[in-house]
């Protein structure tokens, strides 16, 4: 079987993920895994599917007929976290302010570490007032990374701009 990895991107509409799947299946594909998401009225996703290798370019035409949103990419490289690396969760919690995002994913980057997945959200804060803003990062840490230090440097930084931040192991 040959991966291919879609990126569905455009406005909502009902139906979207239906249709992929069902142009995906009528050509021998199987829809191995995704994360797919709503935003303000933009859909966005990303689709693995598998497919025999003789009708991948069959699939990858048949994918045009999807309005544009689809975008079929050949994957490269190993998906799995190499031996060599460690998992991370952060966990950000705080008063919502203007770069939050950029500072703690500074500071993961200046380590070498590499995000794998990220989820925020912001919100009302009930008791409070303002907003709330939350972040989980999932992030793979090469073994030859400090952690200790990286996790130092979350903190202080959790400090100077007043947000919890928890770091645990995700492995």
């Amino acid at each position: 079987m040959t991966s291919l990895v879609l990126t569905v991107v455009g406005a909502d509409r009902a139906g979207l993920v239906a249709t992929v799947a069902e142009v995906v299946d009528a050509h021998g594909g199987n829809w191995e895994r995704s994360e797919l998401a709503e935003l303000s009225g933009t859909f966005a996703g990303v689709i693995e599917v598998s497919v025999p290798p003789q009708r991948a370019d069959e699939l990858r035409e048949a994918l045009t007929v999807v309005d544009g949103f689809v975008t079929v990419v050949v994957p490269t490289g190993q998906a799995a976290v190499p031996s060599t690396e460690r998992r991370l969760v952060v966990r950000v919690l705080g008063n919502d302010r203007p770069g939050i995002v950029r500072e703690i994913t500074a500071v993961l980057s200046g380590s070498g570490i590499s995000i794998e997945r990220m989820t925020t959200s912001s919100r009302d804060a009930a008791m409070a007032g303002g907003r709330l803003f939350e972040a989980a990062v999932t992030a793979s840490v090469p073994v030859s990374t400090d952690v200790d230090a990286v996790v130092s440097r979350l903190e202080d930084l959790a400090t100077d701009i007043q947000v919890d931040v928890q770091v645990l192991a995700a492995d």
